[in-house]
């Protein structure tokens, strides 16, 4: 796909009429949606079926669908030693006489709900023991995989050009930039896609080829509000974020926060800037 593809509409699903497209997903599936547990976001929905599990439906614009399609969802079911939901199927259309495509997947119904009601934490949710054991095997299991996906945080396809451009925006102090490892990763790790107490990772539409710590450097980053859960972090994948290519990782995060728009009201702010200024002078060391 290239930057001369039509852009979609904007469209905000919490506000949007979506009867047609969930009766759609309904007929598609063969499954009966519990209207009263739909989940609406921006771009997606979700809700319980009649037989136990869970859809999630996703509009997206062609200018944000790569070369590599945007099944993840359904490419990760091969994934082995991660805690996630099993997929069981999967449906896309395009919208008509619009550039944009819709895509359901049904999946098993995780008990837990999310750890953060955003991508963010701003209180330490009191994670067992357990859940970090968890996390630790799941991410260790996934950088083991193999795929030819690559990565698309916040949608935008992650590449050497890509780390080095925004790195020097922010942090032009930072002269060699050089990913050196690149395993597989979710690349979307925020608190909203980690279930809990007991663990999961949700959300796989974006995982693919990422370099190395991108996971561990998310979890890292959003958890930066509450110091305690932010050094348990760091703790768990002292291996990734101590690593050079998870300094970069950490650096590429904390740009969002510390740079040329960032919002003075942001509670990661005032840790990001002192997290930020500590690895630049690590980075230059």
């Amino acid at each position: 796909m290239t930057g001369s593809l039509p852009v979609a509409a904007q469209v905000d699903l919490r506000r949007q009429p979506v009867e047609d497209v969930l009766e759609r997903v309904e007929a598609a599936l063969r499954v009966e949606l519990d209207r009263q547990t739909l989940v609406r976001k921006r771009r997606s929905l979700g809700g319980r079926t009649e037989r136990g599990t869970w859809v999630r439906i996703e509009r997206r614009g062609f200018e944000r669908i790569g070369a590599q399609g945007w099944n993840g969802t359904e490419a990760a079911a091969v994934l082995q030693g991660i805690a996630m939901p099993e997929w069981y199927q999967g449906v896309a259309w395009r919208e008509p006489g619009e550039p944009v495509m819709w895509r359901a997947d049904e999946l098993e119904l995780i008990a837990s709900p999310p750890v953060g009601k955003g991508a963010l934490v701003l209180a330490d949710p009191g994670l067992p023991d357990a859940w970090w054991e968890a996390l630790t095997s799941s991410l260790d299991a996934l950088a083991a995989q193999q795929t030819p996906r690559i990565a698309t945080p916040d949608t935008v396809t992650i590449t050497q050009e890509e780390v080095t451009q925004t790195l020097r925006e922010v942090f032009p102090g930072i002269a060699d930039t050089q990913i050196e490892q690149w395993a597989p990763a979710h690349a979307d790790l925020t608190w909203a896609n980690v279930m809990g107490p007991e663990f999961s990772i949700i959300d796989w539409e974006d995982w693919g080829m990422a370099p190395r710590g991108l996971d561990a450097a998310t979890l890292w980053g959003n958890a930066l509000a509450v110091p305690a859960l932010a050094d348990r972090v760091h703790r768990e994948r002292r291996a990734d974020l101590e690593s050079r290519d998870g300094k970069l990782m950490s650096l590429f995060f904390l740009s969002k926060i510390v740079g040329p728009h960032a919002y003075e009201e942001d509670p990661l702010l005032a840790p990001a800037r002192k997290e930020a200024e500590r690895l630049v002078a690590e980075l230059q060391f």
